[in-house]
């Protein structure tokens, strides 16, 4: 199979199709092609992970300013002309789209190509809802997705691709790793990839009180790191061991998950599969400025009785309070446990790597 990737966003969209390559690396005779955005951050990933990589210029025009739309536009079209220059070299069999809008461009030129969409969030977003008329099927995490699109569209129901990874860790070597007592419970707090301030000042307000009832593991960001290392140094040393903070974690996130007993974090695309992967309980915060996507996949985590929705505004009063108490209740944390653990769908690579065979093979009859 010669299958082209176009997926932009590390949780949402770049780490999914990896983990779909990895489940395909089985098969030596796939050739593989990314192609992303010129300077998007999923190409270091893309080439740690030994993968070609191709970049196109590509922008948004949704939100975006009046004096920005001319140059955004123009921006799409030479993506499009730099799409049909790489497929007419590439010559791939299939298209697979997980979100960016490079993708756009590249559907537009290769229209007579079989082309796959997975949707990471419950509700798609505007650029993969572009993408919806040239798709031949459309991969979704959960049934919820069905009514985002039209009935005459292929939906096909894959779950949430993970890297196959996440899981090597034991609960007792991934609480080893961190310097973690065996006994206190903990909380894994982060956010996006560069964090998120409401959620990190959060934490560092109510820290006094969250450590009495639990050790933390804290995903800062890089933009937040030095304000947060700050407060640590000036924590009791009796408390501050029992505080773990770091920039950013990439193949040590599954230690965290495998650790952890609760979360606190946005509510991004990546929630929806690794929450589930590993049975952990939420405490979720939406993004307030991310349109409505993250507080879509919030309220069905709610809904299933697997997580709590927190606004933005709020978390600051309400998260002491909310933590303890689930620290003190361990019916309740192991009700919301098994509830996120059965909306796993441990196949989900394998499920979308049979999609995409099943189009290449139309592709070459």
């Amino acid at each position: 199979m010669r299958l082209l990737i176009c997926a932009g966003g590390t949780g949402g969209g770049v780490y999914p199709a990896l983990a779909v390559i990895q489940e395909k690396n089985n098969n030596p005779n796939d050739a593989i092609l990314w192609v992303g955005a010129e300077g998007g951050m999923e190409e270091a990933l893309v080439k740690q992970a030994g993968l070609n990589y191709a970049a196109i210029p590509a922008a948004g025009i949704h939100g975006v300013s009046l004096r920005a739309l001319p140059g955004n536009i123009l921006k799409l079209w030479a993506g499009f002309f730099a799409s049909l220059r790489i497929l007419r070299k590439f010559k791939p069999d299939v298209l697979f789209f997980t979100g960016g809008y490079t993708a756009v461009p590249m559907a537009l030129a290769g229209i007579r190509c079989p082309q796959l969409l997975f949707v990471p969030d419950i509700e798609p977003g505007l650029a993969l809802k572009a993408l919806t008329a040239f798709a031949d099927a459309i991969a979704v995490v959960t049934d919820q997705s069905r009514q985002y699109f039209p009935k005459k569209k292929r939906v096909v129901i894959s779950g949430y691709p993970t890297r196959s990874g996440l899981q090597k860790w034991s609960r007792e070597e991934a609480k080893e790793r961190f310097s973690l007592s065996p006994v206190k419970p903990v909380l894994f707090v982060f956010g996006g990839s560069k964090g998120a301030r409401s959620i990190n000042r959060a934490i560092t307000a109510n820290l006094e009180k969250l450590l009495t009832v639990c050790q933390i593991i804290h995903i800062t960001g890089e933009p937040d790191w030095e304000e947060v290392q700050q407060v640590r140094t000036a924590l009791d040393p009796a408390i501050a061991s029992d505080y773990h903070i770091t920039p950013y974690l990439h193949e040590e996130m599954g230690a965290a998950f495998s650790a952890a007993d609760l979360v606190l974090s946005r509510a991004g695309a990546s929630t929806l599969g690794e929450l589930p992967l590993f049975g952990l309980p939420a405490i979720l915060v939406p993004y307030p400025y991310a349109w409505r996507y993250q507080k879509v996949n919030a309220e069905y985590l709610v809904s299933q009785n697997a997580a709590i929705m927190l606004r933005d505004e709020e978390i600051g009063q309400r998260i002491g309070p909310i933590v303890t108490e689930l620290m003190a209740n361990r019916e309740k944390l192991n009700q919301m446990k098994k509830a996120m653990r059965e909306l796993a769908v441990p196949d989900a690579a394998r499920n979308i790597a049979l999609l995409l065979e099943e189009l290449s093979v139309r592709k070459r009859k």
